[in-house]
């Protein structure tokens, strides 16, 4: 679960990426679900934009496509939404999370 402060700080990241999925009329299919993953992977951080013409909403999109792939909503913002699934590999790790704070 992140915090705050670190989705705040995947916020800033997301900004300057460039959407690199891209959800059409066919809706969420298991190509797209299988990019998704796929980008999980190699980079941590995707952002996704649905285009014109679908009906899907992005917030519920990206809940959905959070709980499939084991990844966390960082945001939806109009027809964009971002996701983030830290590296399952340590030495992949390429997002330092700002701490959370100990209770």
């Amino acid at each position: 679960m992140l915090t705050g402060k670190q989705r705040s700080y995947l916020k800033g990241l997301a900004q300057k990426i460039e959407p690199t999925v891209y959800i059409g009329k066919a809706d969420l299919t298991e190509n797209i679900v299988r990019s998704i993953d796929e980008n999980l992977t190699a980079n941590e951080l995707v952002k996704c934009q649905i285009q014109e013409g679908s009906l899907l909403d992005p917030t519920e999109v990206c809940s959905e496509l959070a709980e499939t792939l084991h990844a966390e909503f960082v945001a939806a913002i109009g027809r964009r939404f971002v996701l983030y699934r830290r590296a399952r590999n340590p030495k992949n790790v390429k997002i330092e999370l700002p701490k959370a704070p100990h209770k």
